[in-house]
C-alpha cells in the first residue's frame, strides 16, 4: 500500500474525477460508487453500482435481512461499480486487463467525493485478481492510496476478522 504523490497523484486525480463522473449514473439507493480501469494511461473500462440490468424489479436496496451474518455489502441487490468496470473492459479491451489498475471512488448525493474506506469487498478483490488487474486504487480524504491487488484481497478478508482486543 502506498499513498500517491507528485505526478502520479495528479494523474490519479484525473482518473478519480472520471470515476466520480461515472458514479453519478449509480442507481443504488444506499451508495453511489464509480470505477474506471486504466491500462497504459488509457481508460479501458467504466462502471457504477446499480441493480442488475438496471431493472427496478431487481431492486432490494432498502430490504433488511434479520438473522444473517453476511456482510451488508453482500446483501445489496446492486452490481458493484468494480464488477461493471471489469465486465466493460472484458467486453471491449480484454487483452489490456492484465497489469491494469482499477480506481474506485464513492460520492455523496451532491457529487462531492467520499472516502472509500478500508478494503472490504472480497468479491471485488477476487474478481480483480481473476482478470489480472495488478493494482487497486481508492480515494481517501488524505490522498489516493494504491494497493497491489493481492494485498487488497488479503486486507479485505482482514476487515471481517474479529478484533483481538
Amino acid at each position: 500500500m502506498r499513498t500517491l504523490s507528485g505526478e502520479e497523484a495528479l494523474v490519479a486525480e484525473r482518473h478519480f474525477a472520471e470515476a466520480a463522473r461515472v458514479a453519478r449514473q449509480a442507481k443504488c439507493l444506499r451508495a453511489h460508487g464509480g470505477s474506471v480501469i486504466v491500462s497504459n494511461g488509457k481508460i479501458i473500462g467504466r462502471g457504477y453500482n446499480s441493480p442488475p440490468g438496471e431493472k427496478e424489479s431487481n431492486r432490494t436496496c432498502r430490504n433488511t435481512y434479520a438473522g444473517t451474518e453476511k456482510p451488508r455489502f453482500d446483501l445489496t441487490c446492486c452490481v458493484h461499480a468494480e464488477w461493471r468496470a471489469i465486465l466493460d473492459a472484458q467486453k471491449h479491451h480484454p487483452e489490456q486487463l492484465l497489469g491494469s489498475r482499477i480506481y474506485y471512488i464513492r460520492i455523496n448525493d451532491d457529487g462531492s467525493y467520499r472516502s472509500a474506506g478500508k478494503p472490504y469487498c472480497t468479491v471485488c478483490s477476487r474478481l480483480a485478481l481473476e482478470v489480472g488487474i495488478a493494482e487497486f486504487a481508492l480515494w481517501h480524504d488524505d490522498g489516493s492510496t494504491v494497493y497491489d491487488t493481492t494485498e487488497y484481497d488479503q486486507l479485505s478478508y482482514q476487515f471481517f476478522q474479529p478484533s483481538k482486543e
